[in-house]
């Protein structure tokens, strides 16, 4: 997803056929473009805010296999791995790509432990947060029972979606 020059309106956004509408919407949850497919059904939206709920009530009405999807979709943080434009950007701000080799390993481990209990990546919204905030809160976090971890991740997630829906819209 590519982010236009100028910021789009809601509505122009609320204007688009479904095909563009996914198109433009479809990458602000992580390779999920099906969230914004489902959301589409609820326009017109009256703010930034409505279309934002419009599309976490599609990720977590979607059903759990699906939601597990969208979660798995999230790259590890601070891999080496390919991630989205959006996710490389959002990991450079927080420092990610400035990790001693020493954080790097222990960033490393902790995402192994973290997604060998819960089956999916440590998922944060980084913004705002440096390094060391990213690393206790996954040092926190990987000891969270399972069913209260999958509510902080998808909790996060709205974190990120709205950071990337406010980036994407002018209000």
């Amino acid at each position: 997803m590519e982010t236009p020059a100028s910021p789009l309106t809601l509505s122009e956004v609320n204007e688009m056929g479904k095909e563009e509408f996914v198109e433009t919407l479809g990458g602000i949850f992580e390779h999920s473009p099906w969230v914004a497919e489902l959301a589409y059904a609820s326009r017109p939206f009256g703010s930034v805010g409505q279309l934002h709920e419009a599309m976490l009530e599609a990720a977590r009405s979607a059903g759990r296999e699906k939601t597990l999807s969208l979660l798995q979709a999230h790259p590890d943080l601070a891999t080496r791995l390919q991630v989205t434009p959006l996710s490389a950007a959002e990991q450079k701000g927080a420092g990610l790509d400035r990790l001693t080799s020493s954080e790097f390993e222990l960033l490393n481990d902790l995402n192994k432990k973290y997604m060998e209990k819960f089956q999916f990546p440590f998922i944060l919204a980084v913004r705002g947060k440096n390094k060391d905030d990213i690393i206790e809160s996954i040092s926190e976090r990987v000891n969270l029972p399972p069913e209260e971890e999958w509510n902080r991740a998808l909790f996060e997630i709205g974190k990120i979606t709205k950071f990337r829906l406010e980036d994407l819209l002018a209000e």
